[in-house]
């Protein structure tokens, strides 16, 4: 299965702009630590999209099939403009008196290097890419996940949640919906091993927990808001209790995540709603501000 098989839409990177200047670092009114949760996906996107983009450039010279590669030119539109948008949402936190300088200097080493150019040649150079394409396709499959989680999360809306947050917040997540069938497509397309590509998702799933888990750490522990008070440590029951409530995304839909991708049949196109995605669009401020493609 491909997503030809699915309704093709055409992915178009919209001009997105948001204004985080009011923003407080609890955005969700009285739970910084449910806030603090989601704020990690500022630190961890900027690079990592940016590594998507830099990743899926190099691989599209090998696409042989038409509509694939527009789907790759349109993932490569979309993800850089998260990634700015991110990178704004960062620069807020740091603004706001929070240091992430070692955490974010952790995430760059981890996708210039770890993950970045080693120098490769012909066949070598070209194993490495889809080694990564591979991994790239199995987190697009956890943010895809997240997407449609934001998508249907009215407990935030509830708690009072900052609206210009969650419309960046749910713009990305209906465009992961939205693509969340290229990286899975490319890699089959490339490759498509089976074995290669659980072995992407057991090796990327673990390492997004940790560093999920270490980045909460540190915005909690740097928040000013925070300092003197039993907050600033992020505690097991605290992440679960903001969970039941709705307020983050809960283990058990991570869990679920892993599970569905170890399906030998699986494939994103069956998961995800791409008219709530579409929907959302539709009214998103930001992107009805937009108006055009970037």
């Amino acid at each position: 299965m491909t997503a030809t098989d699915d309704d093709r839409i055409a992915l178009q990177a919209r001009d997105v702009r948001f204004d985080f200047s009011g923003l407080r670092t609890d955005w969700i009114p009285g739970e910084p630590l449910a806030s603090h949760v989601i704020d990690v996906l500022h630190m961890l996107l900027p690079e990592g999209e940016r590594w998507f983009v830099e990743v899926f450039s190099q691989a599209l010279p090998l696409v042989r099939d038409a509509a694939l590669a527009e789907d790759v030119r349109g993932f490569i539109g979309q993800e850089a403009v998260h990634a700015e948008s991110h990178q704004g949402a960062q620069d807020h936190l740091i603004d706001a008196g929070i240091d992430v300088s070692g955490y974010v200097e952790q995430i760059e080493w981890i996708f210039s290097d770890l993950l970045g150019e080693r120098g490769l040649t012909g066949a070598e150079a070209r194993e490495w890419l889809v080694e990564r394409v591979g991994l790239i396709a199995a987190v697009e499959h956890f943010t895809a996940v997240l997407g449609e989680w934001i998508l249907h999360s009215p407990d935030l809306d509830a708690a009072g949640a900052d609206a210009e947050m969650l419309d960046m917040l749910r713009w990305h997540g209906a465009e992961e919906v939205e693509h969340r069938s290229v990286a899975h497509d490319l890699y089959m397309h490339l490759d498509g091993r089976y074995l290669r590509r659980i072995r992407a998702m057991l090796i990327g799933g673990p390492a997004l927990a940790k560093l999920w888990t270490d980045g909460t750490a540190v915005l909690c522990a740097r928040d000013p808001r925070l300092r003197g008070t039993p907050q600033r440590r992020v505690r097991l029951r605290d992440y679960l209790r903001a969970a039941r409530r709705g307020l983050v995304p809960g283990p058990g839909m991570f869990a679920k995540a892993v599970l569905t991708y170890l399906n030998p049949r699986f494939h994103p196109a069956r998961y995800g709603d791409t008219d709530a995605a579409i929907a959302y669009l539709a009214v998103s401020p930001a992107a009805r501000r937009a108006g055009g493609t970037a």
